[in-house]
């Protein structure tokens, strides 16, 4: 990572800046949900869905904004303005169909997300296409360290993504039914931990170049890929439970996400395992002169 007395002033500013402004988003969104669980009313379970998983991509692009400035990891400043962009259609289109008494209470958020998202979105998309100098820093003139470097950028950067998308998918299905069972809340529960467990080891595997967690790795995805077969069933099966489908929708979109993500990420692993033992660690980790 880069020191900070190698960042420009500008850049410090503006990376403080988005540091602050997330910091106070995630402020009012603490706020709407005390208030949403206390009010208890059961026409803002929608709006309790769409506030956790603001909750959840709020704390994960404070560390995509982190990572992307000060490793210049343009993958998660990339994936920092799609959130942002997402986040802005998303509000526009939950806050023109809220009711007025919804609309007085999500006013402050709304405004704020829809002001500070068109600078985040500015600013990021700037900084994102200045040259990178890091991949040439690691990896100094060879193209194969390079490109090793990017693999590695990259399969870690899924895992990351890999578990933001559980997460989601999981407080989607856990609000989308005020009477889950209990074996459904456990599988939930379970879901929760093996995902961060298995998005540990991917990290730790990527980073120590160990091949053998590698395959730990996908071994422990597989639960998770029979895990989205199990949710599409259930959602099915309580498709035309109600009038509304918008919590089946976002399900379903979670779970077609999610496999798209882990198709990237094992594709980059598969790439990234022959190159292990290189040198590219070795570089990585070497103290600095």
């Amino acid at each position: 990572m880069k020191p900070w007395s190698e960042l420009s002033c500008l850049l410090k500013l503006y990376f403080c800046f988005t540091i602050a402004s997330l910091l106070a988003l995630l402020g009012l969104t603490l706020f709407s949900i005390y208030k949403q669980q206390m009010d208890k009313d059961a026409s803002d379970e929608e709006n309790l869905t769409v506030s956790l998983i603001l909750l959840v991509g709020i704390l994960f692009c404070i560390y995509y904004i982190s990572r992307g400035v000060l490793q210049e990891n343009r993958q998660e400043l990339v994936v920092f303005v799609l959130s942002v962009l997402m986040l802005m259609v998303r509000s526009v289109v939950n806050f023109s169909v809220l009711e007025p008494k919804s609309k007085q209470e999500l006013l402050i958020r709304f405004v704020c997300i829809m002001c500070l998202g068109v600078i985040h979105v500015f600013c990021t998309t700037l900084l994102i296409q200045r040259p990178n100098r890091m991949a040439f820093r690691v990896g100094g003139a060879l193209e194969s360290l390079q490109e090793q470097y990017f693999l590695l950028n990259l399969c870690f950067s899924t895992v990351t993504f890999d578990l933001q998308a559980q997460l989601c998918l999981c407080i989607v299905i856990t609000t989308s039914d005020s009477a889950m069972s209990a074996r459904n809340s456990i599988i939930l529960g379970v879901g929760v931990v093996w995902a961060c467990l298995t998005a540990a080891v991917g990290a730790v595997a990527v980073l120590k170049e160990a091949k053998n967690l590698v395959w730990v790795f996908m071994l422990l995805n597989l639960p998770q890929l029979a895990f989205f077969v199990y949710l599409i069933y259930t959602v099915v099966m309580t498709w035309f439970r109600d009038g509304t489908y918008t919590q089946e929708a976002a399900a379903i979109t979670g779970a077609l996400i999610s496999l798209v993500i882990k198709v990237v990420l094992f594709w980059g692993l598969i790439r990234l395992v022959n190159s292990f033992g290189q040198g590219l660690r070795e570089r990585m980790f070497a103290p600095s002169k």
